[in-house]
Parts: structure tokens; sequence; C-alpha cells
């Protein structure tokens, strides 16, 4: 048990550097780093030195969801992770759109702001799309792709995900999503398939973001690109032969309820000579097998 002056400390420091009393330091001992884009105000984390890995993360998750990642393999390598805007300790800007290409765009401007080349990039969810966009746009700057339960393609010939939007632009789901947090409380603890994983403590790290209506207007707005930037999705699908000769590894849940097991037999279509481990878990395998993704990653970046 901490002294009260050292809790009290612990907290106005956490304040002081993040302005955020709910940020649990010791399960996310970073530094913050913070740069202004032309949308407004990124944070991000840089840990560690040599190689490069890039993670993106995807709703509604934020740079956290990396941590034990980032923790074990920023003994080894530089780890740069960031948080979109309206997402984690970002900015949350009114005035941006929120759709899944203005995030992409975002992702492009901090890798030539920050210089960033020789990239091993890590996706997930919306983070692929959003990620593998990017990366198409700067693939000479791409050296490694690892991909986690996402997509990249067309959505609008889906019946889920015109069902979803449908819900999305009801009076409901807009009540859901923006008056009762549904996006973080809910839907993604329905993406664990062993909910004990994610225990309470754990699961304010990603309820807490979103305190009021006008932070979660960025959950809603993704959410809705899921079917309203279909026809973007399938452009980047169309020239990601820009990146199918980089060395390849997918990790895949196969208890995934949103993005299931055809996706990552599609996957596999498409980039026959990718690496492939599947693991008995849910759609955020870094909570459920973070240990396995770690030394996966790890065996990943030292093979040539």
């Amino acid at each position: 048990m901490r002294p009260l002056i050292i809790q009290i400390y612990l907290i106005f420091m956490n304040l002081s550097t993040t302005g955020q009393a709910w940020l649990d330091t010791e399960l996310y001992p970073f530094e913050s780093n913070f740069i202004e884009l032309s949308a407004g105000r990124m944070h991000y984390i840089d840990q560690g030195e040599g190689d490069l890995i890039l993670f993106v993360h995807g709703t509604p998750t934020w740079s956290f969801l990396y941590r034990d990642m980032i923790k074990a393999l920023s003994k080894n390598y530089r780890c740069v992770a960031i948080d979109h805007l309206g997402f984690g300790l970002s900015d949350k800007p009114e005035d941006f759109d929120g759709k899944a290409e203005s995030h992409s765009a975002n992702l492009s401007e901090f890798i030539n702001r920050l210089g960033l080349d020789k990239i091993t990039l890590v996706v997930h969810d919306f983070g692929g799309p959003i990620g593998l966009g990017a990366g198409i746009r700067q693939s000479e700057k791409m050296e490694k792709i690892i991909l986690m339960n996402t997509w990249l393609w067309e959505t609008k010939s889906n019946p889920k995900v015109v069902k979803l939007d449908n819900f999305l632009r009801s009076t409901l789901g807009k009540f859901l999503y923006l008056r009762m947090n549904f996006s973080p409380k809910v839907l993604l603890k329905k993406g664990f398939s062993d909910k004990s994983n994610l225990g309470r403590k754990l699961h304010k790290q990603y309820v807490y973001p979103f305190p009021d209506k006008k932070s979660r207007f960025s959950l809603l707005k993704l959410a809705k690109s899921l079917l309203g930037s279909s026809e973007w999705y399938q452009e980047q699908y169309e020239h990601l032969y820009k990146l199918e000769s980089k060395p390849w590894l997918i990790l895949w849940g196969l208890k995934d309820e949103y993005i299931t097991k055809e996706y990552l037999e599609r996957w596999k279509t498409i980039i026959p000579k990718a690496s492939v481990r599947e693991y008995d878990c849910g759609h955020f395998l870094q909570e459920e097998k973070p240990s396995e993704v770690i030394q996966e990653i790890d065996s990943f970046m030292k093979s040539n």
C-alpha cells in the first residue's frame, strides 16, 4: 500500500502530463508524446531503440491495447503506437469527420512528420484499413506487415454490415453509442471469448477515454464508416499489390464474433505466402494471448 502523499503525487503527475486522472500508469507506464497534425493533436508513445514497429489500433481501443507488446518488444525494438484522433489520449475535435480514410490520412501525415522509415506495420480491427491504406500510399517505407483480425475490401455487399449501419443511424443506435457508451462498455466485452480476461480494472481503461456524449462521436463516426467508407476500402484493396511482396505475418483469434474465420480464409488467398498463426480466442488477441503474440512478433522481426 503506497503512502497517501505518494498516491497524491502520482495523481498530480498523471494529471499534469496527460490531463487524465483515470489513466493507470502501472498498466500503461509510458511517456506521452503529442504532435499537432492538420486535423488535431495526436497522442503517441515512442519506446525503445532498434528496428521500428508501428502499432495501429481500431475501435473502441487505443494504444493501451498494445501495452504488453510494447513493454516486452521495446527492449529490442523501437515501438511507436498512436491514438487516433478522437480516441485514447488524443484530442477529440468536433469538426473531424472521423472516417477511416481520414484517420489513414492522419497516420500518413504522422509517418512523414516523424520521418519514420523501414516500418514493421502492426494493424488490428479498423486499424487494418487505416494502417494498410497509409502503408499503400507510402509502400517504400514499409518493411514488414503484421495483421490481426481485420479486413481490406468493400463492405456494402455484406448484409450484416448493412444491418449494423441501419442500427447505427437509428434513434436507438445513436442513443446507445452517445448516451450509454455502448461500444467500449458492451461491444468491447463481447469481443472477448474469455470474459475473465477483461477485469473491471482493465475495462475502465477502455471506457474512461469516452466520459460524455461529446467525446463519443468519434466512436459513432468510425462505426458508420464501416459501410460509409466501403468504396475507399475497395480502392485500397485494389492497390494492395504495392505491399504483397513484403513479408506478412497474420495472427488471428478464431473465436472472433465480429471478424470471423471467413475473413482469415480470404486473407490466406490474398497473401498466400504469409505466415499464419491461429489462436483459440476472440477479437482482442492482444489481451487474451499477449505472450504468444509477443513471441510471434519477436520471431518475425528476427527473420529475414
